[in-house]
């Protein structure tokens, strides 16, 4: 059972914002996480997911960025895994269907790069992440490329037998590509 931390939601990912919102291209784009199951990397991706993001990189600090995960969704192409990630122990998508981060800061890095703040939100458990990114403007919108890692048991992910972190590590990296559509519109 690779659901292994899964902690998609992760997501926390994306980061951007700026005056109006870009429409995401949700077919290019793309939210995984990588666990290590017996120390082996174990990939997932979570299929479907929302985000409402607004950025301009010449003003992040303007940015706004929110993306919910449909924590059911999430794939090992394994479909016993999936089935086990969707139970109680893990994921429990029963009573929490939803994952979410909120970008509540961005900042400049330099060259392309930035780092967004904010809440994320797993499993009833909200954290606060730090996540960098890459954003890079494309002819039609842009992409943002970046990747975070989050500790699965503090938000309760692999409950019971599975807090043992040797079978499942307790770390998990979340990445993402988001394909931006159009450019935000200016507020007015």
């Amino acid at each position: 059972m690779k659901i292994a931390t899964t902690i998609g939601l992760t997501i926390a990912l994306l980061a951007a914002g700026a005056a109006g919102a870009h429409s995401v291209v949700y077919d290019k784009s793309r939210i995984t996480c990588v666990s290590r199951q017996m120390n082996v990397p174990v990939e997932a991706v979570f299929r479907r997911f929302s985000a409402q993001i607004a950025f301009d990189p010449a003003k992040p600090e303007t940015a706004r960025a929110q993306i919910e995960i449909d924590v059911a969704s999430f794939d090992l192409d394994n479909a016993e895994a999936n089935d086990e990630a969707r139970d109680k122990p893990w994921f429990d998508v029963r009573t929490y269907p939803k994952a979410t981060f909120v970008a509540t800061a961005i900042r400049a890095l330099g060259g392309g790069k930035f780092e967004a703040r904010g809440p994320l939100t797993i499993k009833g458990k909200t954290l606060d992440v730090v996540t960098p990114f890459t954003y890079r403007d494309e002819p039609v919108g842009g992409t943002v490329d970046g990747a975070f890692t989050v500790k699965r048991l503090q938000y309760n992910i692999g409950e019971g037998a599975w807090k043992d972190t040797d079978t499942v590590a307790d770390e998990v990296q979340i990445r993402y590509h988001i394909v931006l559509a159009g450019k935000p519109a200016a507020k007015k």
